[in-house]
C-alpha cells in the first residue's frame, strides 16, 4: 500500500563527505538543523538543499542540461552555503577565496558569476550518485533528493556551520551517528537512517564509492506494508541497504 501524494515534489541533492580516519572506518560530515525548521527540524542530515533554476542554467553552461547534473551542482553548491566546502571544484580554491565565494552565495549571486570571479571551475563528476529518494506520505513538503559520495579534498579548511537553516557540525563514522539516534541522543529521519545503515557497512571510502558503483540507482519510494498484524515501512532488498523495514511506528519521516 502506498500513500497519495498531494504536493508536488520538490527536487533537492545532498553531498554525503567522507574524511579518512586514522583509525576505523571512515568519517561522514553531519549538520544538525536548526529546529525551527519545517522540514527535517533538529534532525541530523547530510549538507544539502533544493536544485533551483541557477543550477539547470549552469547546467546547460557546462552542456550538460539533464537533472542528474543540475542535482550535482546543486549538490555542491549547498554544500559551500551551508558548511564552507569546495567539493567538485577545480582548482581548489584558497580559504579566503572560498570564503569571499560563500559570502557572495549568501548574497544570492549566481553561481555561475561567483565561480567565474573566483577563476574555479565546477567538476560534477567529482560526485558519486549513490541514491535518488522520493517519498509518497502526505505532507507540506515532499523532497525528490538525490544523494552523491565525495571524499574531503586534501588541504580542505575546517567546516563551518552557516548558523541559520543549521545550528552545528561535526564528524562521525556512521555506527556512532545511528548508536547516537538508538540511545535518544539524536534525531534522523527515515531516508537518513537506511542511508546511514548502508554506509556503515564500509570499512573505507573506496568500498564505499565501490558498492555506488554497482548499484543502479533506482528512486526509492516506501510504502506501508503490514507485516505479522503490525505496520511497517519499506523500501526495496535489492539496492544494497541491510536493513529495509522498520516499525511505521518508530519511523521518523520529517
Amino acid at each position: 500500500m502506498r500513500e497519495s501524494d498531494p504536493t508536488p515534489p520538490i527536487p533537492a541533492a545532498t553531498l554525503i563527505v567522507f574524511r579518512e580516519a586514522s583509525v576505523g572506518p571512515p568519517q561522514i560530515l553531519m549538520v544538525e538543523r536548526a529546529k525551527a525548521m519545517a522540514f527535517a527540524g533538529g534532525a541530523l542530515v547530510f549538507p544539502g538543499g533544493r536544485v533551483d533554476p541557477g543550477d539547470h542554467a549552469l547546467a546547460a553552461l557546462l552542456g550538460r542540461s539533464d537533472a542528474d547534473t543540475a542535482a550535482r551542482i546543486a549538490a555542491i553548491r549547498e554544500t559551500i552555503e551551508e558548511v564552507g566546502l569546495a567539493i567538485g571544484l577545480s582548482p581548489a580554491p584558497s580559504a579566503s577565496t572560498l570564503a569571499t565565494l560563500r559570502a557572495a552565495l549568501h548574497a544570492g549571486f549566481p553561481f555561475a558569476q561567483v565561480l567565474a570571479e573566483a577563476k574555479t571551475q565546477i567538476d560534477v563528476d567529482a560526485l558519486e550518485y549513490f541514491a535518488r529518494w522520493l517519498p509518497a506520505h502526505a505532507a507540506v513538503r515532499i523532497f525528490d533528493t538525490r544523494f552523491y559520495l565525495a571524499r574531503l579534498p586534501a588541504g580542505a579548511p575546517a567546516p563551518r556551520v552557516d548558523a541559520t537553516e543549521n545550528v552545528r557540525l561535526f564528524w562521525s563514522t556512521a555506527a556512532d551517528v545511528l548508536a547516537d539516534a538508538d540511545a535518544g541522543r539524536a534525531t534522523i529521519i527515515f531516508p537518513t537512517r537506511r542511508n546511514l545503515e548502508r554506509l556503515a557497512q564500509f570499512a573505507d571510502v573506496e568500498t564505499a564509492i565501490a558498492h555506488a558503483r554497482s548499484h543502479p540507482v533506482r528512486t526509492i519510494t516506501p510504502w506501508i506494508e503490514t507485516r505479522d498484524g503490525v505496520d511497517r515501512l519499506c523500501i526495496p532488498d535489492d539496492l544494497g541497504y541491510p536493513v529495509t523495514v522498520e516499525r511505521l511506528s518508530d519511523a521518523v519521516r520529517g
